[in-house]
């Protein structure tokens, strides 16, 4: 059932694209349809699979002579992703709901992205997966060299040449890991039971896990991603931050974990203290979590803010996955989940309700709007949305954080510290800008000194409202009761940390 959020995702793009020139109504209209049928088939595949494991998708022999299939499975994490991606899919599309340039185009490149983003969530052949991850980046490129804003060829091209350097990176290794294990087979399952030499796997492990991190936006490799939110369009950054960076964080989990084990073993030496790649990524994570929140408190451009708070977030998801413990991967899968949803709802208020409405995303120039009176949707909007963002009690990142926290705590207390000020950081510039953008009491004056009335913007929109009641209230569904998802992701990542199998 689930091999239809690709079909449906591509079949959408293809109609889009063969259209002639048609209203924009129209086009909008036709990827809200295939964005809600790919979400519907997420949540049907997640309510079907329940607690069940690993549950075969599709299998055809594609390149029988190499051992390549077309090959679909779903375990709980997949579920979990797939699900994210079907509610940041429409959520795109409602927030895009002004796009009026090339409509059909716009949507075409949108629904080819988010069809990329769920195969490689789906795929178990890993030349499958490859060829997925390829797909959902090409769109990226042209989604913000097209219809982005600020110094776009540059964030573009910037987006564009990390993604492929990383993607470099994971095909060496996974065509070693191919030929090392007898070129028969590129099947994750298969080449995970495969004892692959330990000198083998500790230049492997490192070199596939740096080619995901750097999607995943790991310090030091995470200059494209601030750049590349502030360039693209509302969708675009939605989708950035919601799902494509999961890509990254899924693919060190389910790919380099997985199949170079051993490489996360410790090295027999210490340097400096690092004794394994284990360690040293494990430090980066670190570095990320407090480097993205500091940078974010210095911004004045809102985007800019909410684009290093992403780096910083996805610095707890990379920190979770290498605690290597139940409690902190499960923590590391919530957090990508959770992350997904906030990021995409902030995105949104910046971008399109803020943005679109006084055209700037100066703090400074914001701060004279009284945007919290002109705007009051917007600015409660953006209390709820930075609370849950900072992980207050109730939303889903609270959770998800303080599972990654107890995770690391357990095996590098002194990183469990450091990310601890790192979250606190994260409640300071989260509260700064929203001071700074909605509730500043100093309003702009005139040459002679009289105070300028408070401006009137268009009220908010139906696509607008929808989209936000979508993205908070899942946050705050999943906030309250959290095992509807850990139910589903814990025997999952439990079967990975007992045998390194899906």
């Amino acid at each position: 059932m689930l091999a239809y959020t690709i079909y449906l995702s591509f079949a959408g793009a293809l109609i889009l694209a063969l259209l002639p020139r048609v209203p924009a109504s129209f086009a909008r209209v036709l990827a809200l349809f295939f964005a809600l049928g790919g979400l519907a088939v997420a949540v049907a595949g997640f309510i079907a699979g329940g607690t069940q494991g690993n549950v075969a998708v599709a299998d055809v022999a594609w390149v029988p002579a190499m051992g390549i299939h077309y090959t679909l499975a779903a375990d709980g994490i997949s579920r979990v992703l797939v699900l994210l991606t079907g509610l940041a899919s429409v959520a795109g599309v409602l927030f895009s709901w002004n796009i009026d340039e090339r409509t059909n185009e716009f949507f075409a490149f949108y629904l080819v992205l988010i069809g990329g983003v769920y195969g490689v969530f789906l795929s178990v052949d890993l030349f499958l997966l490859f060829v997925f991850y390829e797909i959902a980046i090409v769109p990226k490129y042209f989604l913000i060299a097209i219809w982005g804003s600020t110094r776009r060829e540059y964030g573009a091209m910037k987006l564009a040449l990390y993604s492929f350097a990383g993607s470099a990176m994971v095909l060496i290794g996974l065509l070693a890991a191919y030929a090392t294990a007898g070129a028969h087979t590129m099947d994750l399952h298969a080449l995970a039971r495969y004892p692959f030499p330990v000198s083998f796997q500790m230049w492997a492990f490192p070199l596939v896990f740096t080619g995901f991190a750097i999607l995943a936006g790991m310090w030091p490799f995470h200059t494209w991603a601030p750049t590349g939110h502030v360039a693209a369009p509302t969708a675009a950054s939605m989708l950035l931050a919601g799902v494509v960076m999961k890509l990254g964080a899924y693919g060190c989990l389910r790919v380099a974990m997985t199949l170079f084990p051993h490489g996360l073993d410790p090295w027999g030496f210490s340097f400096f203290g690092l004794d394994s790649w284990r360690t040293v990524f494990g430090l980066l994570a670190v570095i990320g979590i407090v480097y993205g929140a500091a940078v974010a408190l210095v911004q004045d451009d809102f985007k800019f803010v909410i684009g290093y708070s992403s780096v910083s977030h996805m610095g707890l998801v990379l920190l979770g996955l290498l605690t290597l413990s139940q409690i902190g991967i499960d923590g590391a899968v919530l957090q990508m989940f959770s992350h997904g949803v906030l990021a995409g709802l902030l995105f949104a208020i910046v971008g399109r309700v803020v943005y679109g409405r006084t055209h700037t995303r100066d703090l400074n120039k914001l701060s004279k709007l009284q945007l919290g009176k002109a705007m009051p949707f917007a600015a409660w909007l953006f209390v709820i949305a930075g609370m849950a963002s900072m992980g207050l009690p109730g939303f889903s990142g609270f959770i998800a954080e303080l599972q990654v926290l107890i995770g690391a705590w357990q095996v590098y207390p002194w990183f469990a510290a450091v990310a601890g000020v790192g979250i606190v950081v994260g409640v300071a510039y989260t509260w700064r800008a929203m001071q700074k953008a909605f509730f500043s009491d100093t309003p702009a004056v005139t040459a002679d000194g009289a105070a300028v009335p408070i401006p009137r913007y268009e009220p908010i929109t139906w696509p607008e409202a929808a989209g936000v009641i979508l993205l908070a209230g899942t946050s705050l569904v999943v906030g309250l009761y959290p095992r509807l998802l850990l139910d589903v992701i814990t025997p999952a990542t439990h079967a990975l940390l007992m045998g390194g199998r899906p």
